[in-house]
């Protein structure tokens, strides 16, 4: 009968299977992979942040980490389609790789300045390699947009824990660490050049992304066509006929042009929303969630430095839930968890300022509800522009849309560096000081 709980699991037997079908199992693990080594090299450098800058505010690798990329996914999306994919799969690794040994190689007694040039090199590396990806999946269809979203996901788990293992477990040095990360892009090159199948990308080459439709031409871009192509374009039915035969003999001047209109028309429903919950869920994670603090006898941790990472993880596991769950289930109103987020941010910024929720385990569930919540309008968001997005303007608004969450930290990023120390100081004159306990014990 529908609705029982063998006829739900029949039906999740059949997305399962309609995934996994032909070349499918191979695209959802390129595309696993290329979300996991993109991203995971961004969370190794979060968390290896006191470690490469000292006593500097954890706040400016946060920013060396993601400004680069914001600026990237900012301007890329406008010209990078001109860069064949292989090609612009070897710059990202090498980016990356020359980024991470400047990190690691640069010793101790040198400037910061050194390292954080590395940062930034690996910086510009994921940005153009996540607006790429997202490009990619317009070749390959919504199993690969699960691919990567999954694998984006498992990068937070996977990049704190691999770094933890490598320097309390294993007893690697940070400069070992870091230059075994250096290798990982390694992967990358792996996935896309053995694993991930070429012939859908491969038929889709001569279309590019450059028309418009029912795009206003101008007489002198008329004129500037041959005539027989003007004349097929004019009489042909339909406005996509016309718009690809004026992109076939654009200047770049009108492609920048007819791009930006098409941006404009991504803003509200796509990008406003994904910005709107990464700068919730990051003034979370880098403003409120040092401040959430408890007495260490209620709590499941012998010191206050167990708080936060112990929020992180929490935080990463319900990103990867979330992003992993586009097969089964589907949000097509963004906004709804994006205020949801924001609800959130006002309601553990309260908690912080006045202390009312009694219990540490409630705080767990809401930075977990907060994961679930940023996962699901990250993921949902793509899912929604591969559905509703023509397609000839698909692989452009998938890139360019991703700027919102690099925008979204990086006002987050400043936010959180205000925000975190005016509420320990709140919290210090009404009493309850352990937000500077944690530094103390830190050293």
């Amino acid at each position: 009968m529908p609705g029982t709980p063998s006829s739900s699991w029949a039906v999740y037997k059949a997305r399962l299977a309609s995934i996994f079908r032909n070349n499918d199992l191979k695209v959802v693990v390129a595309f696993w992979l290329f979300g996991l080594i993109n991203n995971v090299l961004y969370v190794i450098i979060l968390s290896a942040a006191q470690d490469l800058v000292g006593s500097l505010p954890k706040g400016v690798v946060l920013l060396a980490d993601v400004l680069p990329s914001f600026l990237t996914k900012l301007v890329a999306p406008y010209f990078i389609h001109r860069v064949p994919y292989n090609i612009r799969i070897l710059v990202f690794i090498a980016l990356s790789v020359v980024g991470m040994c400047m990190v690691a190689l640069t010793p101790a007694s040198q400037s910061a300045a050194i390292k954080l040039v590395g940062v930034v090199l690996a910086s510009f590396s994921s940005g153009g390699g996540e607006l790429s990806f997202l490009g990619l999946t317009h070749y390959y269809g919504h199993v690969s947009l699960a691919g990567w979203g999954s694998g984006t996901g498992a990068a937070g788990l996977v990049g704190a824990g691999l770094y933890v293992v490598m320097t309390e477990w294993w007893g690697f040095t940070v400069r070992t660490s870091l230059l075994f990360s250096a290798c990982l892009p390694a992967v990358m090159f792996i996935s896309f050049f053995v694993v991930l199948p070429h012939g859908p990308l491969d038929r889709g080459k001569q279309e590019g992304y450059d028309a418009v439709p029912e795009i206003d031409f101008e007489e002198e871009e008329v004129q500037g066509m041959p005539q027989s192509t003007a004349s097929s374009a004019l009489l042909a039915p339909g406005p996509s006929v016309a718009s690809t035969a004026l992109s076939m003999h654009s200047s770049p001047e009108t492609s920048l042009r007819n791009n930006l209109k098409r941006a404009r028309s991504l803003f509200f429903p796509y990008m406003l929303p994904l910005l709107l919950v990464y700068v919730a869920e990051y003034t979370i994670n880098q403003g409120v969630s040092p401040t959430l603090l408890f007495p260490l006898e209620e709590s499941p941790f012998h010191e206050y430095r167990g708080f936060y990472p112990f929020y992180g993880f929490l935080y990463q596991l319900g990103v990867f839930i979330s992003r992993s769950s586009t097969p089964w289930f589907r949000i097509h109103y963004l906004y709804l968890p994006s205020l949801l987020q924001v609800g959130n941010l006002i309601l553990l910024t309260l908690h912080a300022v006045f202390y009312f929720i009694p219990s540490v385990y409630i705080v767990f569930v809401i930075i977990f509800w907060e994961g679930l919540l940023g996962g699901a309008v990250y993921v949902n968001c793509f899912a929604e522009i591969m559905e509703n997005v023509p397609v000839e303007d698909r692989e452009f608004s998938l890139g360019a849309t991703s700027v919102s969450d690099s925008g979204g930290i990086c006002i987050a990023g400043f936010i959180g560096i205000v925000m975190e120390t005016r509420l320990c100081n709140y919290q210090v004159a009404h009493g309850r000081d352990w937000c500077q306990r944690i530094h103390a014990q830190h050293r």
